[in-house]
């Protein structure tokens, strides 16, 4: 199918510019970790983002950089600064915007142009380690490591339009490491010449407008989403024994105007979906932590191989 769709012929040519420097890459004066995957929709690359952010903020200034996707502003903004808000979910996006509300040591910045936001907030922010969130198209900006989240789905896709792939499978050759997402749904494994990283969601947790934890064996929620995949959502819910009236879907990154909470109903949600909605007391989004060993200390490993490197050239 590849071969009769342009899409796939677009995709070689730019990679191919790239390779062999037509194209030019640049780099910044910190290392770089890129956390991307190679489908459309939700493989849990935000989730990787937040579990290294919060990981290895006690060892880095981290600055988190993303794109801004669905923002109602252009160029580069901050979002936050070492977990102190500087933006709306509408001017940096929702996902930037999560990401400001829950790191509380790290900044968080959008701007298309990722080696200039790499670069501000280098500069201006005083940055010492860079985490690229869903960059693994974006070559301009070089990276140490680029991690790839891989769905077992992904395996039996197509490239756009036929399918949800943004590029092939054998993209995969310039990935460091791979991420198999959502072990906890399905135990799957891949047998590839690089190394494979397992990422499981743990201690699942119901939390309320005030960040309460909450008993929920007794209560029956209206389940909503705004996801790439709001059926993953759903079924996770039913895995988690949680009792759901009603389930209503929504397009990736909603924006939730006019939505309204029912008096007397209990709303359930995602926590990217949580922070568009004002505060109420019959509102509650469903959290949980990352198990992916190794995963941590393979990072930490490269950055400092990668620091190594770059002093020993410098000299």
């Amino acid at each position: 199918m590849n071969f009769f769709n342009p899409y796939y012929y677009a995709v070689k040519l730019r990679n191919w510019l790239y390779d062999r420097g037509i194209l030019k890459s640049y780099s910044l004066n910190a290392p770089v970790v890129c956390v991307g995957n190679l489908s459309v929709g939700g493989s849990g690359k935000t989730s990787l983002v937040r579990f290294i952010s919060e990981a290895l903020s006690n060892k880095f200034h981290v600055a988190v950089l993303l794109r801004g996707y669905k923002r109602e502003t252009k160029g580069l903004l901050v979002a936050s600064y070492r977990g102190e808000v500087k933006a709306s979910w509408e001017e940096v996006g929702d996902e930037a915007y999560m990401l400001s509300r829950i790191l509380k040591n790290s900044s968080v910045l959008v701007c298309e142009d990722r080696y200039t936001g790499g670069n501000f907030a280098i500069k201006e922010l005083g940055a010492d380690l860079i985490i690229l969130d869903d960059g693994f198209q974006h070559r301009r900006l070089r990276r140490n490591l680029d991690l790839v989240l891989l769905k077992d789905t992904d395996l039996r896709d197509r490239l756009l339009p036929f399918g949800r792939l943004r590029e092939p499978l054998d993209a995969l050759k310039r990935a460091d490491a791979v991420v198999l997402s959502y072990q906890d749904i399905k135990e799957w494994n891949l047998r590839i010449e690089k190394p494979v990283f397992k990422l499981y969601r743990i201690n699942w947790r119901v939390v309320s407008f005030d960040g309460r934890l909450v008993d929920y064996k007794d209560k029956t929620f209206v389940a909503f989403s705004g996801l790439g995949n709001n059926g993953q959502f759903f079924q996770t819910l039913v895995k988690l024994g949680i009792r759901v009236e009603r389930f209503l879907s929504f397009p990736d990154h909603y924006h939730y105007r006019g939505f309204r909470l029912e008096r007397g109903k209990l709303y359930l949600t995602t926590l990217k979906d949580f922070f568009k909605l004002e505060p109420s007391e019959n509102l509650f989004y469903l959290d949980f932590d990352l198990r992916v060993d190794g995963l941590l200390e393979f990072i930490i490993k490269n950055i400092r191989a990668g620091s190594s490197a770059g002093r020993a050239t410098d000299s």
